[in-house]
Protein backbone atom coordinates (compact mmCIF):
# COMPACT_ATOMS: atom_id res chain seq x y z
CA UNK A 1 0.00 0.00 0.00
CA UNK A 2 1.49 3.30 -1.04
CA UNK A 3 1.71 6.15 1.43
CA UNK A 4 3.20 8.77 -0.88
CA UNK A 5 1.25 12.08 -0.77
CA UNK A 6 1.36 12.27 -4.53
CA UNK A 7 0.59 8.67 -5.28
CA UNK A 8 2.63 6.22 -7.32
CA UNK A 9 4.62 7.77 -10.11
CA UNK A 10 3.81 11.26 -8.81
CA UNK A 11 6.02 14.01 -7.43
CA UNK A 12 6.05 14.85 -3.75
CA UNK A 13 3.87 17.74 -2.76
CA UNK A 14 5.73 20.90 -1.71
CA UNK A 15 6.15 21.57 1.99
CA UNK A 16 3.29 23.39 3.61
CA UNK A 17 3.81 27.13 3.88
CA UNK A 18 4.57 28.25 7.42
CA UNK A 19 1.74 30.23 9.01
CA UNK A 20 1.23 32.43 12.04
CA UNK A 21 -0.20 30.19 14.76
CA UNK A 22 -2.84 32.79 15.61
CA UNK A 23 -4.36 36.01 14.31
CA UNK A 24 -3.13 37.76 17.46
CA UNK A 25 0.50 36.99 16.63
CA UNK A 26 0.02 38.27 13.09
CA UNK A 27 -1.47 41.51 14.41
CA UNK A 28 1.42 41.93 16.87
CA UNK A 29 3.93 41.32 14.08
CA UNK A 30 2.17 43.70 11.69
CA UNK A 31 1.97 46.42 14.35
CA UNK A 32 5.64 45.78 15.17
CA UNK A 33 6.52 46.39 11.54
CA UNK A 34 4.39 49.54 11.28
CA UNK A 35 5.57 51.03 14.58
CA UNK A 36 9.11 52.03 13.75
CA UNK A 37 11.54 54.89 14.19
CA UNK A 38 9.34 57.24 12.13
CA UNK A 39 6.48 57.00 14.63
CA UNK A 40 8.70 58.34 17.37
CA UNK A 41 10.95 60.85 15.69
CA UNK A 42 9.07 61.82 12.51
CA UNK A 43 5.34 62.09 13.19
CA UNK A 44 5.51 64.65 16.05
CA UNK A 45 7.57 67.10 14.01
CA UNK A 46 5.59 66.55 10.77
CA UNK A 47 2.35 67.27 12.67
CA UNK A 48 3.81 70.33 14.37
CA UNK A 49 5.19 71.77 11.12
CA UNK A 50 1.94 71.21 9.22
CA UNK A 51 -0.72 72.86 11.32
CA UNK A 52 -0.41 71.30 14.77
CA UNK A 53 -3.80 70.09 15.93
CA UNK A 54 -5.31 70.96 12.55
CA UNK A 55 -2.98 68.40 10.95
CA UNK A 56 -5.01 65.61 12.51
CA UNK A 57 -7.79 66.32 9.98
CA UNK A 58 -5.74 65.64 6.80
CA UNK A 59 -3.96 62.86 8.71
CA UNK A 60 -7.28 61.10 9.42
CA UNK A 61 -8.48 61.67 5.83
CA UNK A 62 -5.22 60.22 4.50
CA UNK A 63 -5.46 57.24 6.84
CA UNK A 64 -9.02 56.39 5.76
CA UNK A 65 -8.72 57.25 2.06
CA UNK A 66 -5.22 55.97 1.28
CA UNK A 67 -3.44 54.21 4.14
CA UNK A 68 -6.04 51.63 5.10
CA UNK A 69 -7.21 50.93 1.50
CA UNK A 70 -3.57 50.30 0.47
CA UNK A 71 -3.08 48.10 3.52
CA UNK A 72 -6.09 46.04 2.42
CA UNK A 73 -4.58 45.81 -1.08
CA UNK A 74 -1.34 44.37 0.31
CA UNK A 75 -3.28 41.93 2.49
CA UNK A 76 -5.41 40.77 -0.43
CA UNK A 77 -2.43 40.11 -2.72
CA UNK A 78 -0.39 38.25 -0.10
CA UNK A 79 -3.24 36.22 1.39
CA UNK A 80 -4.91 35.40 -1.95
CA UNK A 81 -1.73 34.26 -3.72
CA UNK A 82 0.07 32.76 -0.69
CA UNK A 83 3.61 33.84 -1.40
CA UNK A 84 6.40 36.34 -0.96
CA UNK A 85 6.04 39.63 -2.82
CA UNK A 86 7.60 38.35 -6.10
CA UNK A 87 5.70 35.05 -6.02
CA UNK A 88 2.38 36.69 -5.13
CA UNK A 89 2.66 39.22 -7.96
CA UNK A 90 3.88 36.47 -10.31
CA UNK A 91 0.77 34.45 -9.50
CA UNK A 92 -1.36 37.55 -10.02
CA UNK A 93 0.17 37.92 -13.50
CA UNK A 94 3.47 36.93 -15.05
CA UNK A 95 4.25 40.53 -16.03
CA UNK A 96 3.75 41.78 -12.47
CA UNK A 97 6.65 39.81 -10.95
CA UNK A 98 9.19 42.71 -11.24
CA UNK A 99 6.98 44.75 -8.88
CA UNK A 100 7.63 42.21 -6.15
CA UNK A 101 11.38 42.25 -6.77
CA UNK A 102 11.40 46.06 -6.77
CA UNK A 103 9.91 45.94 -3.28
CA UNK A 104 12.46 43.31 -2.22
CA UNK A 105 15.39 45.46 -3.37
CA UNK A 106 13.99 48.53 -1.61
CA UNK A 107 13.88 46.47 1.58
CA UNK A 108 17.46 45.36 0.93
CA UNK A 109 18.73 48.96 0.87
CA UNK A 110 16.72 49.93 3.96
CA UNK A 111 17.93 46.88 5.90
CA UNK A 112 21.57 47.71 5.14
CA UNK A 113 21.41 51.10 6.87
CA UNK A 114 18.58 50.55 9.38
CA UNK A 115 20.81 48.49 11.67
CA UNK A 116 23.13 51.49 12.07
CA UNK A 117 20.38 53.65 13.59
CA UNK A 118 19.40 50.86 15.98
CA UNK A 119 23.04 50.57 17.06
CA UNK A 120 23.27 54.34 17.67
CA UNK A 121 20.12 54.19 19.80
CA UNK A 122 21.48 51.25 21.81
CA UNK A 123 24.68 53.15 22.57
CA UNK A 124 22.76 56.30 23.49
CA UNK A 125 20.68 54.31 25.97
CA UNK A 126 24.00 53.47 27.65
CA UNK A 127 25.30 57.04 27.29
CA UNK A 128 22.14 58.28 29.04
CA UNK A 129 23.20 56.70 32.30
CA UNK A 130 26.33 58.89 32.58
CA UNK A 131 25.10 61.68 30.26
CA UNK A 132 28.27 61.15 28.28
CA UNK A 133 27.51 63.91 25.76
CA UNK A 134 28.23 66.66 28.29
CA UNK A 135 27.10 70.19 27.47
CA UNK A 136 27.09 69.92 23.66
CA UNK A 137 25.00 67.00 22.36
CA UNK A 138 25.50 68.04 18.72
CA UNK A 139 29.29 68.03 18.97
CA UNK A 140 29.19 64.72 20.84
CA UNK A 141 27.08 63.09 18.14
CA UNK A 142 29.54 64.07 15.41
CA UNK A 143 32.43 63.03 17.64
CA UNK A 144 30.81 59.66 18.39
CA UNK A 145 30.28 58.98 14.67
CA UNK A 146 33.66 60.59 13.79
CA UNK A 147 31.85 62.12 10.82
CA UNK A 148 34.08 63.12 7.90
CA UNK A 149 34.04 66.74 6.75
CA UNK A 150 32.70 65.92 3.28
CA UNK A 151 30.40 63.27 1.82
CA UNK A 152 32.13 60.35 0.20
CA UNK A 153 33.00 56.71 0.75
CA UNK A 154 35.52 55.90 3.45
CA UNK A 155 36.55 52.68 5.15
CA UNK A 156 37.82 54.36 8.28
CA UNK A 157 35.95 52.27 10.83
CA UNK A 158 34.42 53.61 14.01
CA UNK A 159 34.62 50.87 16.63
CA UNK A 160 31.97 52.52 18.82
CA UNK A 161 29.47 51.98 16.00
CA UNK A 162 30.81 48.72 14.55
CA UNK A 163 30.45 46.51 17.62
CA UNK A 164 26.89 47.61 18.52
CA UNK A 165 25.91 47.05 14.87
CA UNK A 166 27.46 43.58 15.01
CA UNK A 167 25.39 42.80 18.10
CA UNK A 168 22.22 44.06 16.38
CA UNK A 169 22.86 41.80 13.40
CA UNK A 170 23.57 38.74 15.54
CA UNK A 171 20.32 39.15 17.50
CA UNK A 172 18.32 39.80 14.33
CA UNK A 173 19.75 36.83 12.42
CA UNK A 174 19.06 34.46 15.34
CA UNK A 175 15.42 35.60 15.37
CA UNK A 176 15.13 35.24 11.59
CA UNK A 177 16.65 31.74 11.48
CA UNK A 178 14.08 30.52 14.04
CA UNK A 179 11.30 31.13 11.50
CA UNK A 180 7.89 32.77 11.45
CA UNK A 181 6.40 31.20 14.59
CA UNK A 182 9.41 30.42 16.76
CA UNK A 183 11.31 33.55 15.76
CA UNK A 184 9.33 36.48 14.37
CA UNK A 185 6.09 35.82 16.28
CA UNK A 186 7.79 35.22 19.62
CA UNK A 187 10.10 38.21 19.23
CA UNK A 188 7.19 40.55 18.49
CA UNK A 189 5.10 39.04 21.29
CA UNK A 190 7.85 40.04 23.73
CA UNK A 191 9.34 43.20 22.21
CA UNK A 192 6.12 45.03 21.26
CA UNK A 193 4.50 44.92 24.74
CA UNK A 194 7.84 46.01 26.23
CA UNK A 195 7.98 48.90 23.77
CA UNK A 196 4.47 50.05 24.68
CA UNK A 197 5.10 49.80 28.44
CA UNK A 198 8.40 51.67 28.18
CA UNK A 199 6.91 54.40 26.03
CA UNK A 200 3.88 54.88 28.27
CA UNK A 201 6.22 55.33 31.24
CA UNK A 202 8.27 57.79 29.17
CA UNK A 203 5.15 59.81 28.29
CA UNK A 204 3.95 59.91 31.90
CA UNK A 205 7.38 61.06 33.08
CA UNK A 206 7.48 63.73 30.35
CA UNK A 207 4.06 65.08 31.32
CA UNK A 208 5.32 65.88 34.83
CA UNK A 209 8.25 67.96 33.58
CA UNK A 210 8.11 71.72 34.05
CA UNK A 211 6.98 73.30 30.78
CA UNK A 212 5.28 70.15 29.49
CA UNK A 213 2.04 72.05 28.87
CA UNK A 214 3.92 74.60 26.76
CA UNK A 215 5.04 71.81 24.49
CA UNK A 216 1.59 70.22 24.29
CA UNK A 217 0.00 73.57 23.47
CA UNK A 218 2.47 74.00 20.62
CA UNK A 219 1.77 70.47 19.38
CA UNK A 220 -2.03 70.53 19.55
CA UNK A 221 -2.91 74.19 18.92
CA UNK A 222 -4.52 74.14 15.46
CA UNK A 223 -3.48 76.38 12.61
CA UNK A 224 -6.65 76.18 10.54
CA UNK A 225 -5.17 78.22 7.70
CA UNK A 226 -2.76 75.38 7.01
CA UNK A 227 -5.64 73.25 5.71
CA UNK A 228 -5.70 75.45 2.60
CA UNK A 229 -2.10 74.46 1.78
CA UNK A 230 -1.79 71.50 -0.60
CA UNK A 231 1.64 70.64 0.80
CA UNK A 232 0.09 69.98 4.23
CA UNK A 233 -2.28 67.41 2.74
CA UNK A 234 0.61 65.89 0.78
CA UNK A 235 2.59 65.66 4.03
CA UNK A 236 -0.32 63.83 5.69
CA UNK A 237 -0.70 61.34 2.85
CA UNK A 238 3.07 60.86 2.68
CA UNK A 239 3.43 60.19 6.38
CA UNK A 240 0.50 57.75 6.57
CA UNK A 241 1.81 55.95 3.52
CA UNK A 242 5.29 55.39 4.99
CA UNK A 243 4.06 54.79 8.53
CA UNK A 244 1.85 51.79 7.71
CA UNK A 245 4.60 49.94 5.81
CA UNK A 246 2.46 49.63 2.67
CA UNK A 247 4.03 48.92 -0.75
CA UNK A 248 7.23 47.63 0.89
CA UNK A 249 6.30 44.00 0.34
CA UNK A 250 6.12 43.60 4.13
CA UNK A 251 2.37 43.28 4.49
CA UNK A 252 2.16 41.12 1.36
CA UNK A 253 4.65 38.71 2.91
CA UNK A 254 3.17 38.72 6.41
CA UNK A 255 -0.39 38.21 5.17
CA UNK A 256 0.75 35.20 3.12
CA UNK A 257 1.46 33.46 6.46
CA UNK A 258 -2.13 33.89 7.63
CA UNK A 259 -4.52 30.97 7.77
CA UNK A 260 -7.13 30.78 5.04
CA UNK A 261 -10.10 31.81 7.17
CA UNK A 262 -8.79 35.04 8.68
CA UNK A 263 -10.57 38.35 9.15
CA UNK A 264 -8.33 40.45 6.89
CA UNK A 265 -10.09 43.83 7.03
CA UNK A 266 -10.73 43.57 10.76
CA UNK A 267 -7.05 42.81 11.34
CA UNK A 268 -6.07 45.71 9.09
CA UNK A 269 -8.20 48.16 11.05
CA UNK A 270 -6.61 47.03 14.33
CA UNK A 271 -3.10 47.44 12.89
CA UNK A 272 -3.83 50.84 11.35
CA UNK A 273 -5.42 52.42 14.40
CA UNK A 274 -2.90 50.88 16.81
CA UNK A 275 -0.15 52.44 14.72
CA UNK A 276 -1.89 55.82 14.69
CA UNK A 277 -2.55 55.63 18.43
CA UNK A 278 1.14 55.06 19.07
CA UNK A 279 1.99 58.07 16.89
CA UNK A 280 -0.31 60.34 18.89
CA UNK A 281 1.24 58.98 22.09
CA UNK A 282 4.70 59.70 20.68
CA UNK A 283 3.66 63.26 19.83
CA UNK A 284 2.48 63.85 23.40
CA UNK A 285 5.65 62.44 24.95
CA UNK A 286 8.09 64.16 22.61
CA UNK A 287 6.49 67.61 22.76
CA UNK A 288 6.03 67.47 26.51
CA UNK A 289 9.78 66.93 26.72
CA UNK A 290 10.49 69.65 24.16
CA UNK A 291 8.31 72.02 26.19
CA UNK A 292 10.54 71.35 29.19
CA UNK A 293 13.63 71.98 27.06
CA UNK A 294 12.21 75.29 25.79
CA UNK A 295 11.37 76.56 29.29
CA UNK A 296 14.73 75.42 30.68
CA UNK A 297 16.65 77.24 27.94
CA UNK A 298 14.38 80.30 27.90
CA UNK A 299 13.44 79.66 24.27
CA UNK A 300 10.22 79.21 22.34
CA UNK A 301 9.15 75.66 21.48
CA UNK A 302 9.60 76.30 17.76
CA UNK A 303 13.28 77.08 18.42
CA UNK A 304 13.98 73.69 19.96
CA UNK A 305 11.56 71.52 17.96
CA UNK A 306 13.15 69.22 15.41
CA UNK A 307 12.56 65.85 13.82
CA UNK A 308 14.48 62.79 12.70
CA UNK A 309 18.09 62.30 13.72
CA UNK A 310 18.29 65.83 15.13
CA UNK A 311 15.46 65.13 17.57
CA UNK A 312 16.74 61.73 18.64
CA UNK A 313 20.46 62.32 19.00
CA UNK A 314 20.74 66.06 19.66
CA UNK A 315 17.54 67.47 21.18
CA UNK A 316 16.65 64.52 23.40
CA UNK A 317 20.12 64.14 24.95
CA UNK A 318 19.91 67.83 25.85
CA UNK A 319 16.59 67.17 27.56
CA UNK A 320 18.06 64.15 29.39
CA UNK A 321 20.89 66.31 30.73
CA UNK A 322 18.52 68.87 32.23
CA UNK A 323 15.45 66.84 33.27
CA UNK A 324 14.85 65.32 36.72
CA UNK A 325 15.60 61.59 36.54
CA UNK A 326 17.04 62.30 33.09
CA UNK A 327 18.95 59.02 32.95
CA UNK A 328 15.67 57.08 33.25
CA UNK A 329 14.09 59.27 30.57
CA UNK A 330 17.03 58.63 28.25
CA UNK A 331 17.07 54.88 28.75
CA UNK A 332 13.32 54.70 28.10
CA UNK A 333 13.49 56.87 24.99
CA UNK A 334 16.48 55.22 23.34
CA UNK A 335 15.37 51.78 24.48
CA UNK A 336 12.07 52.44 22.71
CA UNK A 337 13.97 53.35 19.55
CA UNK A 338 15.91 50.09 19.76
CA UNK A 339 12.79 47.95 20.17
CA UNK A 340 10.82 49.82 17.49
CA UNK A 341 13.76 49.51 15.12
CA UNK A 342 14.26 45.80 15.75
CA UNK A 343 10.64 44.84 15.01
CA UNK A 344 10.76 46.85 11.79
CA UNK A 345 14.14 45.43 10.71
CA UNK A 346 12.84 41.89 11.22
CA UNK A 347 9.86 42.56 8.95
CA UNK A 348 12.07 44.20 6.30
CA UNK A 349 14.43 41.22 6.21
CA UNK A 350 11.53 38.76 6.05
CA UNK A 351 10.51 40.26 2.69
CA UNK A 352 13.93 39.40 1.27
CA UNK A 353 14.28 35.98 2.88
CA UNK A 354 10.81 34.84 1.78
CA UNK A 355 11.44 36.01 -1.79
CA UNK A 356 14.60 33.95 -2.27
CA UNK A 357 13.15 31.01 -0.38
CA UNK A 358 10.25 30.92 -2.85
CA UNK A 359 12.28 31.68 -5.97
CA UNK A 360 15.10 29.20 -5.44
CA UNK A 361 13.36 26.57 -3.32
CA UNK A 362 15.72 26.93 -0.37
CA UNK A 363 14.96 25.82 3.16
CA UNK A 364 14.03 28.43 5.75
CA UNK A 365 17.36 28.31 7.57
CA UNK A 366 19.36 28.14 4.35
CA UNK A 367 17.56 31.10 2.80
CA UNK A 368 17.89 33.14 6.00
CA UNK A 369 21.63 32.58 6.33
CA UNK A 370 22.40 33.09 2.64
CA UNK A 371 20.41 36.33 2.59
CA UNK A 372 21.03 37.93 5.98
CA UNK A 373 24.77 37.29 6.39
CA UNK A 374 25.76 39.11 3.15
CA UNK A 375 23.40 41.98 4.02
CA UNK A 376 24.97 42.18 7.47
CA UNK A 377 28.48 42.18 5.98
CA UNK A 378 27.63 44.99 3.54
CA UNK A 379 26.03 46.92 6.38
CA UNK A 380 29.11 46.43 8.60
CA UNK A 381 31.46 47.53 5.82
CA UNK A 382 29.66 50.73 4.78
CA UNK A 383 27.95 52.25 7.81
CA UNK A 384 30.20 52.06 10.89
CA UNK A 385 32.58 54.40 9.06
CA UNK A 386 33.32 58.11 9.07
CA UNK A 387 31.09 58.56 5.99
CA UNK A 388 28.31 56.26 7.16
CA UNK A 389 25.99 59.15 8.09
CA UNK A 390 26.17 60.61 4.56
CA UNK A 391 25.43 57.24 2.95
CA UNK A 392 22.53 56.67 5.31
CA UNK A 393 21.02 60.09 4.69
CA UNK A 394 21.20 59.81 0.90
CA UNK A 395 19.96 56.21 0.74
CA UNK A 396 17.02 57.06 2.98
CA UNK A 397 16.04 60.12 0.94
CA UNK A 398 16.20 58.49 -2.50
CA UNK A 399 15.23 54.87 -1.81
CA UNK A 400 13.07 54.93 1.31
CA UNK A 401 11.14 58.02 0.18
CA UNK A 402 11.51 58.68 -3.54
CA UNK A 403 11.90 55.02 -4.56
CA UNK A 404 8.96 53.71 -2.57
CA UNK A 405 6.64 56.41 -3.93
CA UNK A 406 7.53 55.40 -7.49
CA UNK A 407 7.11 51.69 -6.74
CA UNK A 408 3.76 52.24 -5.03
CA UNK A 409 2.44 54.35 -7.89
CA UNK A 410 3.41 51.72 -10.46
CA UNK A 411 1.88 48.99 -8.30
CA UNK A 412 -1.57 50.57 -7.93
CA UNK A 413 -1.69 51.54 -11.63
CA UNK A 414 -0.71 48.03 -12.78
CA UNK A 415 -3.06 46.22 -10.38
CA UNK A 416 -6.05 48.53 -10.84
CA UNK A 417 -5.86 49.69 -14.46
CA UNK A 418 -3.36 47.38 -16.16
CA UNK A 419 -4.60 44.04 -14.84
CA UNK A 420 -8.04 45.18 -13.61
CA UNK A 421 -7.56 42.88 -10.60
CA UNK A 422 -9.32 44.96 -7.96
CA UNK A 423 -12.74 43.23 -8.29
CA UNK A 424 -11.12 39.80 -7.80
CA UNK A 425 -9.09 41.02 -4.82
CA UNK A 426 -12.18 42.68 -3.34
CA UNK A 427 -14.10 39.41 -3.52
CA UNK A 428 -11.26 37.65 -1.74
CA UNK A 429 -11.18 40.24 1.05
CA UNK A 430 -14.93 39.95 1.52
CA UNK A 431 -14.88 36.13 1.83
CA UNK A 432 -13.86 36.01 5.47
CA UNK A 433 -13.63 39.65 6.57
CA UNK A 434 -15.89 41.34 9.09
CA UNK A 435 -15.80 44.69 7.25
CA UNK A 436 -17.16 44.11 3.75
CA UNK A 437 -15.67 46.30 1.03
CA UNK A 438 -17.77 47.89 -1.67
CA UNK A 439 -17.01 49.79 -4.85
CA UNK A 440 -15.72 52.66 -2.68
CA UNK A 441 -12.56 50.61 -2.00
CA UNK A 442 -11.87 50.19 -5.72
CA UNK A 443 -12.45 53.90 -6.30
CA UNK A 444 -10.02 54.84 -3.53
CA UNK A 445 -7.27 52.43 -4.60
CA UNK A 446 -7.70 52.96 -8.33
CA UNK A 447 -8.49 56.69 -8.24
CA UNK A 448 -7.64 58.67 -5.10
CA UNK A 449 -4.44 56.82 -4.21
CA UNK A 450 -2.74 57.15 -7.65
CA UNK A 451 -3.51 60.88 -7.71
CA UNK A 452 -2.05 61.39 -4.23
CA UNK A 453 1.01 59.25 -4.99
CA UNK A 454 1.52 60.98 -8.35
CA UNK A 455 1.43 64.43 -6.76
CA UNK A 456 3.91 63.41 -4.06
CA UNK A 457 6.23 61.76 -6.57
CA UNK A 458 6.29 64.82 -8.84
CA UNK A 459 6.95 67.05 -5.83
CA UNK A 460 9.82 64.79 -4.70
CA UNK A 461 11.40 64.75 -8.17
CA UNK A 462 11.16 68.53 -8.48
CA UNK A 463 12.64 69.08 -5.01
CA UNK A 464 15.56 66.72 -5.56
CA UNK A 465 16.22 68.03 -9.08
CA UNK A 466 16.20 71.72 -8.12
CA UNK A 467 19.45 71.50 -6.16
CA UNK A 468 21.97 68.95 -4.93
CA UNK A 469 20.46 67.04 -2.02
CA UNK A 470 21.85 68.32 1.32
CA UNK A 471 24.65 70.09 -0.56
CA UNK A 472 26.44 66.79 -1.18
CA UNK A 473 28.70 66.46 -4.26
CA UNK A 474 26.90 65.80 -7.54
CA UNK A 475 28.72 62.48 -8.06
CA UNK A 476 27.72 61.29 -4.60
CA UNK A 477 24.02 62.02 -5.12
CA UNK A 478 24.26 60.63 -8.64
CA UNK A 479 25.66 57.28 -7.50
CA UNK A 480 24.00 56.71 -4.14
CA UNK A 481 20.83 58.70 -4.85
CA UNK A 482 19.53 58.75 -8.42
CA UNK A 483 21.77 55.89 -9.52
CA UNK A 484 20.68 53.65 -6.66
CA UNK A 485 16.98 54.35 -7.24
CA UNK A 486 17.33 53.51 -10.95
CA UNK A 487 19.49 50.43 -10.30
CA UNK A 488 16.73 48.88 -8.20
CA UNK A 489 14.36 48.94 -11.18
CA UNK A 490 16.93 47.27 -13.45
CA UNK A 491 17.74 44.75 -10.73
CA UNK A 492 14.05 43.92 -10.29
CA UNK A 493 13.69 43.09 -13.98
CA UNK A 494 16.84 40.96 -13.98
CA UNK A 495 15.77 39.00 -10.89
CA UNK A 496 12.40 38.29 -12.46
CA UNK A 497 14.21 36.60 -15.38
CA UNK A 498 15.82 33.98 -13.13
CA UNK A 499 13.95 30.67 -13.53
CA UNK A 500 11.79 29.59 -10.62
CA UNK A 501 12.68 26.46 -8.68
CA UNK A 502 10.77 23.30 -9.54
CA UNK A 503 9.56 23.34 -5.94
CA UNK A 504 7.75 26.63 -6.57
CA UNK A 505 4.15 26.35 -7.64
CA UNK A 506 3.38 29.23 -9.99
CA UNK A 507 -0.26 28.27 -10.48
CA UNK A 508 -3.03 30.17 -8.74
CA UNK A 509 -2.96 28.61 -5.24
CA UNK A 510 -6.74 28.22 -5.10
CA UNK A 511 -6.69 25.99 -8.17
CA UNK A 512 -3.46 24.39 -7.00
CA UNK A 513 -5.08 23.43 -3.68
CA UNK A 514 -8.08 22.04 -5.57
CA UNK A 515 -5.78 19.89 -7.74
CA UNK A 516 -3.84 18.67 -4.70
CA UNK A 517 -7.06 17.76 -2.90
CA UNK A 518 -8.26 15.85 -5.96
CA UNK A 519 -4.99 13.91 -6.13
CA UNK A 520 -5.19 13.08 -2.44
CA UNK A 521 -8.74 11.81 -2.88
CA UNK A 522 -7.54 9.67 -5.79
CA UNK A 523 -4.71 8.25 -3.69
CA UNK A 524 -7.13 7.35 -0.91
CA UNK A 525 -9.37 5.52 -3.38
CA UNK A 526 -6.39 3.64 -4.84
CA UNK A 527 -5.12 2.72 -1.37
CA UNK A 528 -8.53 1.37 -0.37
CA UNK A 529 -8.64 -0.74 -3.51
CA UNK A 530 -5.16 -2.15 -2.76
CA UNK A 531 -6.21 -3.01 0.80
CA UNK A 532 -9.26 -4.86 -0.51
Amino acid sequence: MTTSPAGRGGTAAPARRETFSSRRLFILSAIGSAVGLGNIWRFPYVAYENGGGAFLIPYLVALLCAGIPLLFLDYSVGHRFRGSAPLSYRRLHRAAEPIGWWQVLICFIIAVYYAAIIAWAAMYAWFSITKAWGDDANAFFNSYLQTADTAGVSFDFVSGVFFPMLAVWIVTIVIMVAGVNKGISRANAVILPLLVVMFVILVVQSLFLEGAMEGLNAFFTPNWASLQDASVWAAAFGHVFFSLSVAFGIMVTYSSYLKRKTDLTGSGMVVAFANSGFEILAGIGVFAALGFMAVASGSAVDEVASGGIGLAFVAFPTIVSEAPFGAVLGVLFFGSLVFAGLTSLISILEVIVAAFQDKLGWSRKGATLVVTIPIALISLVLFPTTTGLYLLDTSDAFVNQFGILACALVTVIVVSAGLTSLPRLQRHLNKTSSLKLGSWWRILVGGIVPVALGYMLITEVQAKSAEQYSGYPAWFNGVFGWGMAAALIVGAVLLSLIPWSEKSRLKDPEYDEFDTAAKLEGDVDNNLKEVK
